[in-house]
């Protein structure tokens, strides 16, 4: 149960017209089935909203331990278990990515050719890379890998064209990367920054590099520590009947049933980017672990001085998202925004225009979930909704302005 925000400096009356904002302008009007919020504070537990339905051809209600599809909240989970083998000396973030998969390292930059048709050198023409991916390139986005769904370059359509999507395999980690080889890189890795496949690559590079399926990593080195039993690949059928719906809005602008992954059998592609389910009590476990550097109830999955450097700003140059992106894909839009190794992070308030702290850390989910974590006021916030594209609403950017101005004083 949450505490009394006032005890841990937050506002009360600040914190409940929240849940009117959600009520009255998301869940009541339509525009989301439902909205859970969670925001923590020193560790404690200040405010709770759990508003709208888990289904709405049910009408069953959403529930505080309600599971979702979180997406790309998935993409810090994978982004951590692979730094804990860079701690172990297994792996460093300057080894190039072929030391593991030497079917990459003549991957070329596209030049032209292709014709977004299924294609293979010499259909491509490409140039050499003028450095090759190395592990850091897959963690802050700028391998020169890229998301189908994109539609921008013939490299999105080609990925179209070989179902480079891990929803869409049958193959495993294996087929997936083998794939990719087949496909030039939009840009020579380290110089852009594109939203793209890059930790699902990271998925497979932790089973190859720890001997362990990728899922089973997952669950032995950070799930079980920390407690978070319902995240996962999938849905078991014990918990089959707390998993929400997820949704899309239709031509007449009524909600229906989104398809994009069953979510209710293992996945043959297990996706580090993007394939985990999980509720809002799970994750803000995971959130608290790295607000308190890396260790949890006696757990540590890193140590402090590696978070430090994951939520560090790595963007070429130490440049913005805006500056370095080809991609204007959800947070990829913002100014004041660098990125990390796994998550984005404030690097100037002023230029983001939303109330908030330096070093503030974050990403969300293409359901329009969302997470954050705030190590000046020692602030964690998730917000899970099911609901896709995450696009569609700023309410990301309403919710940070809303919690941030709740905060009233030094916390207990």
């Amino acid at each position: 149960m949450p505490v009394k925000p006032e005890s841990q400096g937050m506002c009360s009356a600040r914190l409940a017209r929240i849940d009117r904002f959600l009520a009255e302008r998301y869940v009541d009007s339509g525009k989301l089935p439902c909205a859970l919020l969670q925001v923590a504070r020193g560790g404690q537990l200040v405010h709770q909203s759990v508003l709208g339905k888990a289904s709405l051809e049910t009408g069953a209600p959403l529930a505080e331990d309600s599971i979702v599809r979180i997406y790309s909240m998935t993409k810090p989970i994978t982004s951590v278990a692979f730094m804990m083998l860079v701690e172990e000396g297994r792996v460093a973030l300057d080894d190039p990515v072929h030391r593991f998969i030497p079917s990459w390292r003549h991957l070329g930059v596209y030049v032209g050719g292709g014709g977004g048709l299924p294609g293979t050198p010499p259909g491509w023409l490409t140039r050499p890379t003028a450095a090759p991916m190395r592990m850091i390139d897959l963690l802050r986005h700028t391998s020169g890998l890229t998301y189908g769904f994109q539609n921008r370059t013939n490299v999105d359509a080609a990925y179209r064209a070989n179902t480079i999507d891990t929803f869409a395999r049958s193959d495993g980690l294996q087929g997936f990367v083998d794939a990719l080889a087949e496909v030039p890189l939009e840009f020579s890795p380290g110089t852009a920054w594109n939203y793209s496949v890059s930790t699902d690559v990271l998925g497979y590079l932790v089973q190859a590099i720890s001997g362990q399926p990728f899922e089973q990593f997952l669950r032995s080195h950070i799930f079980e520590p920390l407690g978070m039993h319902d995240t996962a690949f999938f849905v078991e059928e014990s918990k089959a009947a707390r998993l929400a719906q997820c949704y899309v809005s239709s031509p007449e602008g009524k909600l229906v049933p989104a398809q994009l992954g069953s979510f209710r059998e293992p996945p043959s592609v297990p996706s580090g980017g993007g394939g985990l389910v999980s509720t809002a009590a799970d994750y803000m476990r995971f959130c608290e672990c790295l607000r308190r550097g890396g260790e949890l109830d006696g757990t540590r999955l890193l140590g402090p001085k590696t978070l430090a450097l994951m939520r560090t700003n790595h963007l070429p140059g130490g440049k913005d998202l805006a500056d370095v992106s080809l991609s204007m894909f959800t947070e990829a839009t913002y100014r004041g925004v660098g990125f990390g190794l796994g998550f984005a992070m404030t690097t100037d308030v002023a230029k983001t225009q939303i109330a908030g702290s330096p070093g503030e850390y974050w990403w969300g989910g293409a359901a329009s979930t969302a997470f954050w974590i705030d190590p000046v006021e020692d602030l964690c916030v998730v917000f899970l909704t099911q609901f896709l594209p995450s696009t569609l609403y700023p309410i990301r950017r309403e919710l940070r302005t809303m919690i941030n101005a709740a905060v009233i004083g030094s916390k207990a």
